[in-house]
């Protein structure tokens, strides 16, 4: 890749801070992510709990709309709910001019159509703007009677450590697996008490038509309790082109009013010449409660894109502010900066942003 393309593609990169999940809240408050969320891994669609919480833990003032208070449910069987992105970015790489836009991320809308309640519901997830209608999750799931273990089968996101809300984080980049590139296939779940686990075997190809007979196997495996959490990952993806394979750890803490997520992988990807698939990316953030409806979240970042190559590494920052002053309305503003190897203008990106976030 060019320095000017990449130059072009860092600020889209930094601008994909339009996923739905916030893992430091289920930190937060000690909760696993599908407490919040219908997908049991988190992301998407919230439960009629997680609609609790966004009206009574998340904003810093709840107005009253009487008793109609929003659950997602709009008939017996069925719920949607949806979020919209709008922001404006400025973005600066030295020894290049400046710039600025306003852009409206996405617009996404979520329904489950629960045809046995607690049993079995069918979920999707459509991003309906900007441009064309674009499928991100459809599939359906089967719950055991004693929910302990579900089967889910369809278009789903992969399971693989914390579902971050940056998109563009190094440790989402090096694997390929986030919000943004979902696969088909078929995906075991097991919860009970404080383990939760996922294995999930895919076409390997990000949701695009299968191309040879090799498929993707992702699993994590992670123990939960109310003040800390730790978990590991695998995936492995035996494709025609090589095979790629990566590993990870992830934790989470919660001490005082401040939550802690870390994260570090491993990448080994054979599809590319000389060894250069071999990536480490690691990352620690902290969020501060500083009062209800106010965090203030500080994002460390380390990068070796090649391991075969000495004195390659990137780090990066980042410090953004979310205040949530009432239900359903988020006002997200930061800033990011980057550093890496002298000669390329790219990693040395500073960029700011204010983000207004409508979601239900």
């Amino acid at each position: 890749m060019t320095r000017l393309l990449r130059y072009l593609l860092v600020p889209f990169f930094f601008s994909a801070l339009c996923a739905h999940a916030e893992p430091y809240l289920a930190v937060q408050m000690g909760l696993k992510c599908g407490q919040c969320h219908v997908n049991p891994t988190g992301g998407g669609e919230r439960t009629a709990f997680g609609n609790a919480f966004a009206q009574t833990q998340l904003a810093a003032t709840r107005l009253d709309t009487g008793s109609d208070v929003w659950t997602g449910q709009v008939m017996k069987f069925l719920s949607i709910g949806g979020d919209v992105r709008f922001d404006g970015t400025y973005s600066q790489v030295p020894h290049a001019s400046s710039t600025d836009d306003f852009e409206l991320q996405q617009a996404r809308l979520y329904l489950s159509a629960n045809v046995i309640p607690n049993r079995f519901y069918v979920y999707v997830d459509e991003q309906v703007a900007p441009g064309g209608a674009l499928n991100r999750e459809a599939y359906g799931v089967f719950w055991s009677a004693n929910h302990d273990w579900y089967i889910k089968a369809g278009q789903m996101y992969l399971p693989f450590g914390f579902r971050l809300q940056d998109q563009s984080a190094f440790v989402e980049e090096i694997t390929g697996i986030n919000m943004t590139s979902p696969d088909q296939g078929v995906e075991f779940g097991f919860e009970h008490g404080n383990w939760d686990a996922q294995l999930a075997v895919t076409n390997g190809t990000a949701g695009a038509g299968e191309v040879d007979h090799g498929k993707q196997y992702s699993g994590q495996l992670q123990y939960v309790l109310s003040r800390w959490r730790f978990g590991v990952a695998a995936n492995f993806n035996d494709a025609a082109a090589g095979s790629k394979s990566a590993g990870g750890l992830f934790a989470g803490l919660r001490t005082g009013p401040i939550s802690w997520l870390g994260q570090v992988e491993v990448v080994d990807d054979r599809s590319t010449p000389m060894e250069s698939g071999r990536q480490l990316a690691g990352l620690l953030e902290g969020n501060w409660r500083i009062a209800q409806g106010h965090n203030l979240k500080l994002t460390g970042e380390y990068l070796d894109p090649n391991r075969s190559v000495r004195n390659d590494a990137q780090t990066r920052y980042s410090l953004v502010y979310e205040m949530t002053p009432i239900q359903y309305l988020q006002i997200r503003t930061g800033l990011r900066w980057s550093d890496g190897i002298p000669q390329d203008p790219a990693e040395h990106l500073k960029v700011g942003f204010i983000e207004l976030h409508g979601f239900f």
